[in-house]
Formats: structure tokens, sequence, C-alpha cells
């Protein structure tokens, strides 16, 4: 102690006396560091001292008594003595002249790198606050992948913050306890640092909602005094059970914190609850020797108390995404109240308060599979690969946050391997959690084993198959029903890079057929006639520029003509020089179909270069092409492949007479000339006669027309037109 003493009486540079603060954390390093870690603190403390000289907190303490506090957190977790340093320095680099290098040569790369992950990025220019945040974050998860303790950091800083936010003023209160409650709360849930949740929730709440916040401490003080004996009874009742049963255990009582209360009035079961529904739950936590003396336990307190049905979970063989373990029960008590007791060992009891940290508190050699750290590990490495899909910063953080909520699905795959998601996760969610490339080539899946459309939603328990293709491709509209953070990006970058490589396919096509009508092709191109023309057309490269062609950003013939070195003034390709464009139908996002005339194989067809999406391809005879007249030279020339094995969408108007079964009558004739119906819909005309509108998914014109031929013949049937505007 006397190093810690004697360091409490230095003053610091700025003129004010925070020592003693630096007293308590080296009292508090001294239980568990060496003597020599101790002394690189007090070096770090001078440092940090010295670089912080002059500036002030709100609150008008000297700024250094923040990072002194972090670190002090820290050690309250027994982290090792660089994460102590670190979070002493962690704001030195974005708030004083000292550099990383600087940290790293007083005190090792290790160091340095741990502050500047925590560092913001305070040297580059941002749009919004918001994208200043997102980008932050996103810094901070690729430190975090490389060295965990980036995020204890982060969190222990964020802690003392809402710790001594009260100092701010209303407006930035609320931004940042909202921000904790969004993000940082369920970072430390995830991580398993449960003292850490329940204290930043506690605090973000009081600093959002203080009326409320009020309110509900005073109802859990006084409801407090009223349990106290029912409460002690219960506990003997527990204790001397378990003694009669030869178990050794420890019994405690286990409060709800109030943020949990408010939380649970508020959406329990779908509909808001009141105070005393929640609060007459009585918790209690056993801690036993080992697993199979929980599990004996659990069987203990069920002879004591009848349990509630539907109300056990084990979290022991099937631990939480945090790697929390425990038994759970709920019992009905004496007085007819419930109780909830959680069982588990010791070991168990350290992850559940202290998570990752633990890892550093109590060192216990190679860690074993489901422990925090490994379930860390595996959530960073998710976090990695939805960083790299990310199409921005904004985007990746909203990403986090989806990903951020623990309520948990168990479903098993045919191996019978254990699969965990977050409720309300569909089949798609369940393939790309497997692995991205089982997502990007889902086709279909079973359930049990039987065949269910993508978008359920999975239930614990179910095993699940998943039938993949290699020619499959993610659909859009996944979009709409996936909830994984994961899926959702991988989705978002398949279909980017999907819509890049169609666009680049279509663009080298077009641009080819266009400098065939000047005699030339991209392989007898010189490289700096390609270079210059690419340079023309403001493309970084000729792949930027077959994206652009292909995307409709740049015309084909105007392209052809600067790569060939043609260009003059309102010059351009004649019409009757190009080549049409061949439409397979398998060009995919880039060419596209109006829908305002739906055109087919076998019609006379036109195209369109649209800004961005491409080739849009409408009927010759189309009412809305006199809305392009104007624009001459975005229009291609375009055919249909000779042979196209691909369905298409055609909407038809039948005029039938009103009578028994005609519907079912239409119907059964599409069927039988190989059509299918999409979509159909009925108007009443007048009287008798009524209007089946339907979208009927054929092969081509003349497939078109036999339908159409067979629906003539039948008797109810009154007029057929297809529908082309």
């Amino acid at each position: 102690m006397a190093r810690a003493e004697a360091i409490s009486r230095e003053q610091t540079p700025g003129g004010a006396d925070p020592g003693h603060r630096i007293g308590e954390l080296c009292a508090l390093l001294e239980g568990y560091l060496e003597p020599k870690q101790v002394q690189i603190v007090q070096e770090a403390y001078r440092f940090g001292a010295s670089a912080h000289e002059g500036q002030q907190r709100l609150s008008g303490e000297p700024y250094i008594t923040h990072p002194v506090a972090v670190a002090k957190v820290l050690a309250e977790m027994r982290l090792d003595y660089q994460s102590i340093v670190s979070a002493i320095l962690h704001d030195v680099i974005e708030d004083t002249p000292s550099s990383k290098e600087q940290i790293a040569q007083d005190f090792g790369s290790e160091v340095a790198e741990l502050v500047d992950g925590v560092s913001k990025l305070t040297q580059i220019h941002f749009e919004s606050k918001a994208e200043a945040q997102a980008a932050n974050f996103r810094k901070m998860v690729l430190a975090m992948a490389k060295d965990i303790r980036v995020i204890l950091i982060k969190l222990a800083d964020r802690l003392h913050n809402m710790r001594t936010i009260f100092v701010m003023p209303p407006h930035k209160r609320r931004r940042i306890a909202r921000e904790t409650l969004e993000i940082y709360a369920p970072i430390a849930n995830r991580l398993g640092i449960n003292h850490v949740r329940i204290e930043l929730e506690d605090l973000s709440f009081a600093a959002l909602y203080p009326m409320r916040f009020r309110v509900i401490k005073s109802q859990v003080r006084k409801a407090r005094k009223n349990q106290r004996e029912l409460v002690g009874k219960v506990k003997e009742a527990l204790e001397e059970r378990l003694r009669e049963a030869a178990l050794p255990a420890v019994v405690d009582g286990r409060e709800k914190h109030l943020y949990s209360i408010y939380n649970k009035m508020r959406n329990q079961g779908g509909e808001p609850k009141g105070f005393h529904a929640i609060f007459d739950v009585y918790g209690f936590r056993i801690v036993t020797e080992d697993v199979d003396a929980c599990y004996r336990g659990l069987g203990v307190m069920h002879g004591l108390y009848k349990p509630v049905p539907g109300c056990f979970k084990d979290y022991i063989a099937i631990p939480k995404s945090n790697g929390y373990q425990s038994l759970h029960t709920t019992l009905w008590g004496p007085q007819g109240v419930q109780i909830e007791v959680q069982i588990r060992t010791g070991e168990m009891d350290r992850v559940a308060e202290m998570g990752v940290a633990a890892h550093w508190m109590y060192k216990t050699g190679e860690a074993a599979p489901n422990t925090a750290q490994t379930r860390a590990r595996e959530w960073v490495k998710d976090l990695l690969e939805m960083q790299k899909n990310a199409g921005n910063p904004i985007e990746f953080i909203e990403n986090v946050k989806i990903d951020l909520f623990p309520d948990e699905v168990y479903v098993f795959t045919p191996r019978g391997e254990i699969m965990e998601l977050p409720r309300g996760a569909t089949l798609v969610d369940f393939a790309y959690a497997v692995h991205s490339d089982i997502g990007d080539t889902c086709l279909a899946a079973k359930v049990d084993k039987r065949l269910v459309p993508l978008r359920t939603q999975l239930q614990t328990g179910q095993t699940v198959d998943i039938i993949t293709a290699p020619g499959a491709r993610p659909n859009p509209a996944w979009l709409d029903f996936v909830v994984t953070a994961k899926a959702r990006s991988a989705i978002r970058h398949s279909l980017k890079n999907l819509r890049k490589e169609e666009a680049d396919n279509l663009g080298r096509r077009l641009l080819d057929q266009a400098l065939q009508s000047v005699n030339r092709s991209l392989d007898n191109l010189s490289d700096e006639a390609v270079e210059q023309g690419v340079s023309a057309l403001g493309a970084e490269s000729l792949d930027e520029l077959l994206e652009n062609v292909g995307l409709g950003k740049t015309m084909p013939w105007l392209a052809a003509r600067h790569l060939a070195g043609l260009v003059d003034e309102g010059g351009g390709a004649e019409a009757g020089e190009r080549e049409p464009l061949t439409i397979k139908g398998t060009e995919g996002a880039v060419v596209t179909f109006a829908r305002c005339c739906n055109p087919i194989p076998g019609d006379s067809i036109v195209g369109f270069a649209s800004a961005g999406r491409g080739v849009v391809v409408h009927l010759q005879d189309c009412n809305n092409l006199h809305e392009y007249r104007k624009h001459p030279e975005k229009w291609l020339d375009v055919q249909w492949e000779k042979e196209i094995d691909r369905e298409f969408s055609v909407p038809i108007r039948v005029d039938v007479v009103n009578q028994r079964g005609v519907l079912a009558e239409v119907a059964a004739t599409i069927s039988e000339t190989e059509g299918n119906i999409m979509n159909v819909s009925v108007d009443e005309r007048e009287g008798m006669i009524v209007t089946i509108n339907l979208v009927i998914s054929i092969r081509s014109r003349q497939h078109l027309a036999r339908i159409i031929r067979r629906l003539r013949v039948l008797n109810a049937v009154l007029r057929i037109n297809r529908v082309k505007g």
C-alpha cells in the first residue's frame, strides 16, 4: 500500500488534486498485478496528467479524473495492466497533441493499438453527426476484431460518462442515453458483462425518463420492505432442502433492476403490466459445485415447490449467444407467489457476471467450448463480415443494432448440430447463418422434412434442411422478411455484385455491337486508344465504362466513337448501321421489361437506355413511348433471341357471363394449355357480365395466342383482350 499512498500525495500538473483517485486505483491493482506493472500504470498516469494539463470536464474537475475512473472500472474486472494503461491514455490521441507513435515508444505497440482503437476519427470531415458516429463505431469494431479489450475499454469509458452525464444539457443527455441503450448496453449483454449492462441501462433510463425512473425506484423501495420477511422464509426453505439433499450450495436473493422492471411493465406478453404484477415475482440464485449438482438441485427445487408449466429453460445444455449458462425454473412458492430460481456453478456465475472479462479475472487454462470468449470471437467475426458487406458506415451500424437483440430460438441442422438465431428468424436467415454461400444459392428449404416457404419463421426444436442449386441467386424480396444483420448485409452485397456483373456483361455486348458499326471491336483496340477513350468519358477504367454503358449512364454509340477516336460534334452511329441487341431474358436486373406494355417474345420491341436501370424494353406501339421521342440518342435497336427458356408475365382481360363455375372453367383451360395464373381479380360490369383480370405466365406470343384461342371457344367467354397499357 505504500506505493499507492505515495502517489495519492502527488499533485497533477494542472494544479488540482485528484491524486486520491490514482491512489485508489493503485490499491486495487496491487491486489492482483506485479509491482513492476503497477509502476508502469503510475507512469501512464503522469503522462496522461501532463498531456491533459489545463483541460477540465463540464463538472469542473481536472480531465485526468475521467481516464483514471475508466481505469478503475477495468481494475474492478481485474483486467491486465496493458488495458489499465490504455484506459488512462484513451483520450490523449484524440484530445491532446500526443501521437500514437509516442505512446508506442513509451508504453509499447500493444497499448498504442488499444488507445488508437478507442480514439475517434477526428481528422476526417463527415456530412453529418450520425455519419461520424457510425464511422467511429466501424473503426472501433475493426480494432475490436484484433483485440477484444478495445470494446471493454470503450464500455468502461461509456459507463463513467453515464455516471457523470447529469452535468450535461438535457438534449445531450437524451441523445447519449438513447445511443447507450441502443448500442453499448446490448454490446455489454452480448459480451456477457452483466453488471456493466445493468448499470448502463439504469443510468440511461434515469437520463431518458427521469420521472418514470423516480416513480419506479420509489415503488421498489416500498415493495422491498414488505417482501423482506417472505424472502427470508423462502431462502431458509431452499437452504434447508439443499442441506437435506447433501448438496453444498450458496443461495442468494436476486433483485430485478429498474430498467428491466420498466420494460416488463411496458410490453411483457404484448400488453402493459402493473408494477405489482412484475415485482411480485421473487428471484433466487443457487450456486453449486458442478454441473451434476445443478441438475440434482433442480430436482430438489421441484420437490420443494411445484414448477410452473412451460417455465423451465436449460441454458447449460444450450448456452445463450453470450456464453451464459444456467438452469432457469419458475415455482409456485408459499402464499401463491411465483419464485424464479437460477441454478449454476461458480464458474458459470463468474461468466454470467463478467462475460469475456472473466478470461482475465479467472484464468483457468484453455477456454472450454461455449464460453463467453468463444461466443464473443464468433460474434466479432460476424461483425467483420457485415462491415465488409455494408455500403457505408450508417448501414453498418443499423445492421449491428438489428443484430444486438438477445431473444433466441434454437434449431437443428440435418446432422443434429444446434444453430442459434434471433426470435423471428426465417429460413433465409438460417441459410446465411450456416454460410454465406449457402444463403446465396438457397433455392428451397424443409422444416422437419416438410417443404415450406423461405419466409417461414423458425421455432425452437425444429430441424432445418436447406436445398441449394449452383445457379440460384439471392432474391431482392428476401430483404422484406430477413431479421438477422448478417443475412441482410450479405444479400445486399450479393445483389450489388450481381448487378455489377450483369451490367458489365450487358455493357460489353452493347459496346461491341456499337463498335461493329464503325468496323472496330474491343479486342482490336489498342491500350492507348482504350485509355484515352475511357478518360474522355470520365471513367477510371474500362470496367467502370462497361458498367456505365450497361446501366444506361453512357450511350454505347458515344462510348464506341470515343474509343475508336471518331468523336465529332453531334456525331453518332446511324440507326441503320447498328446491329440490334439480342434480348435473351437472362440479363438480370439491367434489362427490364416495361410494365406499361408487358412485352413478350415474338412482339416487336424497342429498347430505351435509362440511367441507373440499364435497358428498358417496350413494345414498338407502346402508348408511353411518345415521352421518349425527345431523346433519340437513348433508343436502342433490340430483338428477341430465337429460343428463350424463361416465362413472362402478361395481363389479359376476359369478359364472361356471370354463371356458376365460370372462373374455375377459365382457370382450368389456362392450366391445360400450360399457362400459370399469377394474379386474378374480378370486376362487375353490368348485369350478368363480369370482367376477369388475369396475369398469366407464358413462354411466348405464340403460347399466349394458343391460350386465347382455347378460351374463346368457351360458351361463357364473350371477349378477350391482352392489356398493353
